[in-house]
Order: structure tokens, then C-alpha cells, then sequence
């Protein structure tokens, strides 16, 4: 096992390097190796593997992934290098340039980021196997030289200073002439990172694909380039110049009307992000690469001294979520077009924890772990993936010892079984705003420690994920259950976040995933086997859904349907669409009553003539509507050029999604409302899963007004799924591919509304 740490004592990045000689035949060699915050590993001068930014991001007070590498195809007789290069991420901070404050409208954060230690740090270990049946091993020690890397500055939030005089030719290849080295430090116990170590088991990050940047114009003294895409990035260029001379490169997501870059995040934060090139030699021609970090954004403003010439620009876009098993392909480029644009969101924040954006907060906030898990799980293969999230919540759950700070200094305890609504979180905001509710204790963000279980299980069919997760949502429910108020609600957080006229109806909202919660963990238990439990749950489930209906179901006087009041308007009837949409999904309305709330999901959605929801509600109005025969209000509200719609964002040139239902929202790239993903899937090509691991599935298409043909596959954990459908003048052929052993029923009663006949290919 990883044995030792050792620094270069200092927070700045460093390379290390160790010689060793090999005289034997290889068989197989295996190395482990973690550098805090995020390392790079090379033998022989070949960098090896291809990952970026490994490990992944963790609470390491708690938990630290290292890698494993099969190392085998990079040794060779004689001698042989070892090197790393370590930089900063999360372990250890740097606020040079744009780093995340909280805004002035907030108080004072009483509980700022903490290092995680005094030193970057790096372990590693080496095991060859001979074929002859001897080995040998490599432990990282004192025998290891360190030396400060050309990375001298490494932010989290995407700035990088390069110094292109720092660069060590040949650093990690044999021959190279280190006496000028200093030999590394193992850590002291005290000092040492104290989480427990883990190999890393989800994708590794990747560059997916690359972006050659596009001259646009010179403006103020800088080159404007576009890449045509938005994205998380590492950027890569050749320069040539006087040593000492600097280009600045200054990333945007979006241009001023004079065409240079625009940094401000609407009404909120200058996200003045800086990659600096220091050039090392006169006239000669050098690549810089950011190492430790990722630039956010599609556009950049570079700025050169001298006579510096520059080659090459490109941007290299990455993610945890370079696995694609699913596609579309429509007759309607409108499709296409927002089918891409929010592809491409979920790519840019999959960065070993789910991001709310790459460019403000790079926060792994956890309502979209559930919210958006169906329409991510269609595109990606998200199973690893979610076993990371999954995991991070349950090692960031509170215990009742667990304490922060209040604004007076004093200790705070959130609550045992709290999740907090970050995890890992790296700066924790434990209380309160004042008007606005928690931002660390939301139930549609806590709750992914069962609804991101709930979808995992339907997608991939894995128990495992249950058992792994079942107790921590049981801890976490007690923990809701003392939230409850005297009326029987949950009120404390945000309610449907990012509604654009503000209708947040926070008791409808929150209870109906108190009602959620209890729900599932009461299928958990029965899953199982855990027959008390299930037993109270269920009993609790029908406590809250009693409650529920006597106090927010009412018959509205003028529409003569059953429906759910806004219980935060006491003196009138007040009807949003999230408010009828959730108790739909989670079968809170009764039996009886069920026609009419369909109704008033009707009503409020052509009352409005859009998506007048948040992130929290969004995906059960599209779910919720696309159940009950709604398809064509769906594919009507998408395709809307003026917002909230969809569309609307390609009309406005973007090519991620943005944050909120706006022009030039705060976030360019932002996938917590990406949910019509899920629809393309279920609504449009009708996949739909009915037990889990989709070992039974409906096949239940819909063919859109402008749409005349559509291709749409999905790699399941069964197999293969196929579903084409063409309207001709006289018919729709519907074709169909499905794994052999997968139980299928098939409704063609969408494509009937056309009036044709409908020709059936199945295999």
C-alpha cells in the first residue's frame, strides 16, 4: 500500500522524479500512485495513461483516491525514470485571479475553505514482476529528487502562471543530469493526509475531443478567438518569442458588443480567470499546456508583449463522461441543435463530481444527481460515475458530533444524518439566508442519497447500490423527520429553485420528496428483505400523503377540478405547475382525483404557455405531461423563441445550456435544467423501462408535428436498443431492435393520432 507521502514543502506545484534500473525480463508491472491535489505520472519520459486531473475530487480529511496504472508497456531494460508532477486543486487552494466568494447580498460566510494540508504532496507505489517469479518494489522516499515545476501558480477556478524559464528538458527521461534537484521529504505522521485511501474507480477524465480557436477580430490590444464551443478545456498553444516576454489568455463564456471577451457573470461576480505564459528561450518555439486546472468558457482574449507569435490554439474539452450510449438524430435540426447543446452541458460538468457550472462555483451541489440522473444515464454511462457521488455523500453525511461555526464563532451542529447539499463540500455555508431559506440542509438535494440510488437501480439493475446506500437514506430521513412542521411540511429550503416568476411553493415541493424518500427506501427495504422497515416506512409514506392531500388538495371553485394549492398563498387558489406535476409522479393524489389534477397540469400549462418551473420541478411537469398525453405541449414549449424555452438558448447562440430561463444568465453552462433529455428518450422514441436494468421495456413512440423520421438508439445494460421511426404519405413504419432475453410491450397509440397505418419492424 501507499506507504509514504513526500513534498517538496510547498504549496506550489513540483515535479519529482526517481532513477532505478531494471536487468530482468518484465512480466507485468503495476503502480499506484496519488498526488494532492492533482499529479500527472510519467516513466521514460511518456506521460502515462490518458487521464487529466486524476484523482478525483474528495473530501480528503476523509477519503483520497489514488490511481492504479498498468505499467508494464512503459518499462524497459536498463535504466528507467519515474516521474510526477503535483499540483494544487482542492488540497490546497490558490486565490490568485478569479476564486469563488460569496456575494454581498449573502452574510458572511462563517465557515471559509481550510486547506487540507501544509504541502503538496505525492505517494507512490511500484510492483514489478519478473518473469522468472522474482519482483521488486518502489515505494516514494527520500531517494526521490523534487524540484519546482514551470506551473508556478495552479487555481482551481482555471487561472494557470507558466514559466517557460522553469522548463526541465528531459525531466523524467534517463540521462537527465538532476544534481541541482533537492531530495524530497517524506511527510511527518501529523502532516500526512489523514483520509482513507481508495483506488479510483470512476472514468477517469478525458479529453473528448478538440477545438482549433478561430481569430475573430483584435480589439484593446488583444486577439479575439472563438472555439465554436463551449466547454471545460485545457488549453494548448505553440509560442514563439523573447524570453521573459508574457502572453495572458483570458477565458470567456460569451463577447461584449464590442467583441472582446466578457468575464461578468450577470449580476453577480467578474470571473476574471487568467492562463499566463511566460516565454522561456529567445526564438524558439515552445508549447504551453495547462497541467493542473481547466479553463471554463468558448471564447478567449489574448494579450502579447513584444513580437511574440503564437501557433496552434486549441482547446482540448474534457470529462468523466467520455462513455456516450445514447443517440438522436431527427428530419428537425431544432432537435438536433438543443439535443447537442445540453450533451455538451453534462460533458463540461463531469469533472469526478457532478459541477453546477465550470466556470463560477465548480461546486458539487447534488440535486442534479437525481433530477437529471434519467436523462443523463440515457447519453452517458453514468454507473461508476454515480457510485463516486454516491459514495461522497454518504462520506460527508453528518454525524451528531459533526460541528461548523454559526456567525458569533460558536459551534454549530447541523444534524446527524443531515447530507449536506455539497458533497464534497469545500466551503461549507451551514446557515440559513435570511428570505431565502438553507443552501446547505434541501431536501431535493439531500435526497439524492435515495432518489440518485432509485434511478441507479432503475437504470442499471444493480442491488448493490441499494445496500450501499439504504442506511445512510434511513439516517437521512430521521434527520427530515425533525424538520417537520407542526403542519406537517417541509419548508426549510428552496422550493422549486430557478422558477422564473419566483414561485418556489416550498411546503408543496419539499413534502412531496419527504413523501418521495419514504417511498422508495420503503421498496428498498422490501428489496432487501428488511420487512420491519418497510412496514413503518410504508406506514409513514401514507402519514404524509393523508396530511398532504386534506391540507393542499382543494376543488377549485371556477375550474370545478380537483387540484393542489400553493400552500404559501393562504388567502386564494394559487396553482403552479410544479405543484401539481409532483404529487402526479410519486402517487400522492388519490385514485379518485387523479383525472382532475391531470387537468390542472393541463390548465397551468396552457395558462402559462411555457415552463413556468424551476430545476426541482421541471423534470416531473415534462414526465408528469408526457404520461398523461401531453406530448404535444412539450414539444410546443421546447421550440419556443423567446424564453423559458429551450430553443430559445440556440436562438441566442449558445451552444451549452444556460442556468436559468434567460438571455445571458448568470451561468452559460449550467445542465440543471437539461431535463428534456429524459424525453427525447421516453417521450419521443418511448424507451421506457418497467423493471429495472430494463429487462422489461415499453415501447411507447411519438412523432412531433415537424418531425417526419428519428433514429434513436441506447446502449442498456441488457443490451443494444433501437427505435427508427418514418412517416411516409401513407404510413409510419416503426422499427424496433432490442436485446434478445428483453421483455417488451409495444403502444403504438401515439403514432395512431396520425391517422396512418403503422407498419411494425421488430428484431
Amino acid at each position: 500500500m501507499l506507504e509514504n507521502w513526500i513534498t517538496n514543502e510547498t504549496s506550489s506545484p513540483f515535479y519529482a522524479r526517481k532513477n532505478f534500473t531494471i536487468v530482468k525480463t518484465v512480466e507485468k508491472a503495476k503502480a499506484k500512485v496519488c498526488g494532492l491535489g492533482q499529479f500527472n505520472f510519467y516513466i521514460n519520459g511518456k506521460k502515462v495513461d490518458d487521464h487529466e486531473l486524476d484523482p478525483g475530487w474528495t473530501d480528503y480529511k476523509k477519503l483520497i483516491q489514488y490511481v492504479a496504472f498498468d505499467i508494464t508497456p512503459y518499462l524497459k531494460q536498463g535504466e528507467n525514470v519515474l516521474g510526477a508532477e503535483v499540483g494544487n486543486g482542492w488540497f490546497i487552494k490558490t486565490d490568485e485571479h478569479y476564486t469563488f466568494t460569496f456575494p454581498e447580498f449573502m452574510p458572511p460566510n462563517p465557515n471559509p475553505y481550510q486547506p487540507f494540508g501544509k504541502y503538496l504532496v505525492l505517494a507512490m507505489e511500484i510492483i514489478i514482476t519478473f518473469t522468472d517469479g522474482t519482483s521488486m518494489s518502489i515505494t516514494a522516499d527520500d531517494t526521490f529528487t523534487v524540484m519546482k515545476h514551470k506551473t508556478v501558480m495552479s487555481n482551481v477556478y482555471g487561472s494557470e502562471t507558466i514559466d517557460g524559464r522553469l522548463i526541465q528538458q528531459g525531466w523524467c527521461e534517463a540521462g537527465f543530469d538532476d544534481s541541482n534537484w533537492k531530495r524530497a521529504v517524506i511527510v511527518d505522521n501529523k502532516d500526512a493526509p489523514k483520509g482513507k485511501l481508495i483506488e479510483q474507480f470512476q472514468p477517469a477524465i478525458k479529453v473528448l475531443r478538440t477545438y482549433e480557436g478561430k481569430l475573430l477580430k483584435h480589439i484593446n490590444g488583444r486577439d479575439i478567438y472563438d472555439f465554436g464551443q463551449n466547454m471545460s478545456g485545457i488549453l494548448e498553444f505553440g509560442v514563439k518569442g523573447k524570453a521573459g516576454d508574457v502572453v495572458k489568455i483570458y477565458p470567456a463564456e460569451k463577447l461584449q458588443d464590442n467583441g472582446d471577451v466578457d468575464q461578468m457573470a450577470k449580476n453577480w461576480v467578474n470571473v476574471n480567470s487568467c492562463i499566463t505564459y511566460i516565454i522561456g528561450q529567445n526564438n524558439v518555439w515552445e508549447t504551453c499546456r495547462m497541467t493542473f486546472t481547466y479553463f471554463a468558457g468558448r471564447f478567449i482574449a489574448m494579450e502579447k508583449t513584444h513580437a511574440s507569435t503564437v501557433c496552434n490554439l486549441k482547446a482540448h474539452a474534457i470529462s468523466s463522461a467520455h462513455v456516450t450510449h445514447g443517440s438522436f438524430t431527427c428530419d428537425d435540426s431544432r432537435y438536433e441543435k438543443i439535443y447537442s447543446m445540453i450533451e455538451k452541458t453534462v460533458e463540461a460538468n463531469m469533472v469526478s463530481v457532478h459541477t453546477d457550472c465550470p466556470t463560477i462555483e465548480r461546486f458539487a451541489w447534488q440535486e442534479p444527481n437525481h433530477l437529471m440522473a434519467p436523462s443523463i444515464f440515457y447519453i452517458k454511462d453514468g454507473k461508476k460515475l454515480w457510485e463516486k457521488f454516491l459514495l461522497d455523500m454518504r462520506i460527508g453525511q453528518h454525524t451528531a458530533d459533526d460541528f461548523l461555526s454559526d456567525y458569533a464563532g460558536n459551534k454549530f451542529y447541523p444534524g446527524e444524518g443531515l447530507m449536506p447539499s455539497q458533497c464534497p463540500c469545500y466551503i461549507p455555508n451551514v446557515l440559513p439566508v435570511p428570505g431565502m431559506g438553507s443552501f446547505y440542509d434541501i431536501i431535493p438535494w439531500g435526497s439524492t442519497c435515495i432518489l440518485g440510488a432509485y434511478w441507479h437501480y432503475t437504470f442499471y439493475g444493480d442491488v448493490k447500490i441499494i445496500e450501499e446506500n439504504y442506511q445512510a437514506g434511513m439516517f437521512y430521513l430521521n434527520h427530515l423527520k425533525a424538520k417537520v412542521t407542526d403542519e406537517g411540511f417541509i419548508n426549510h429550503g428552496l422550493g422549486d429553485w430557478g422558477n422564473p416568476q419566483n414561485e418556489l411553493a416550498r411546503e408543496n415541493i419539499e413534502t412531496a420528496f419527504l413523501y418521495a424518500d419514504a417511498t422508495i427506501l420503503a421498496k428498498f427495504a422490501e428489496i432487501l428483505g428488511y420487512e420491519a422497515d418497510r412496514a413503518q416506512l410504508n406506514a409513514y409514506s401514507e402519514e404524509i400523503k393523508k396530511n398532504y392531500n386534506e391540507k393542499l388538495m382543494v376543488l377549485h371553485s371556477d375550474k370545478e377540478f380537483w387540484c393542489y394549492k400553493s400552500w404559501d398563498h393562504p388567502d386564494e387558489v394559487f396553482l403552479t405547475q410544479a405543484a401539481q406535476a409532483l404529487p402526479l409522479f410519486w402517487g400522492i393524489v388519490p385514485e379518485d382525483k387523479k383525472a382532475d389534477v391531470v387537468k390542472a397540469l393541463h390548465y397551468t400549462l396552457e395558462r402559462d404557455g411555457a415552463f413556468i418551473c424551476g430545476e426541482v420541478g421541471l423534470p416531473y411537469v415534462i414526465q408528469s405531461a408526457c404520461r398523461y398525453g401531453m406530448n404535444d405541449i412539450i414539444s410546443k414549449f421546447i421550440m419556443r423563441e423567446e424564453h423559458p424555452s429551450y430553443y430559445a438558448f440556440i436562438l441566442d447562440g449558445e451552444t451549452t445550456l444556460g442556468e436559468y430561463w434567460e438571455k445571458n444568465p448568470r451561468s452559460h453552462c449550467h445542465d440543471m435544467m437539461g431535463h428534456i433529455m429524459e424525453w427525447y428518450y421516453n417521450g419521443i422514441a418511448g424507451i421506457i423501462p418497467e423493471k429495472p436494468g430494463f429487462s422489461k421495456v415499453t415501447i411507447r413512440p411519438y412523432l412531433p408535428e415537424s418531425i417526419k423520421e428519428f433514429h434513436c438508439s441506447y446502449e442498456s445494460i441488457q443490451g443494444f436498443i433501437r427505435v427508427h421511426v418514418k412517416e411516409s404519405e401513407k404510413k409510419i413504419l416503426l422499427e424496433i431492435e432490442l436485446p434478445k432475453d428483453v421483455e417488451y410491450n409495444l403502444d403504438t397509440s401515439n403514432l395512431e393520432s396520425r391517422g396512418k397505418k403503422i407498419v411494425v419492424q421488430a428484431r
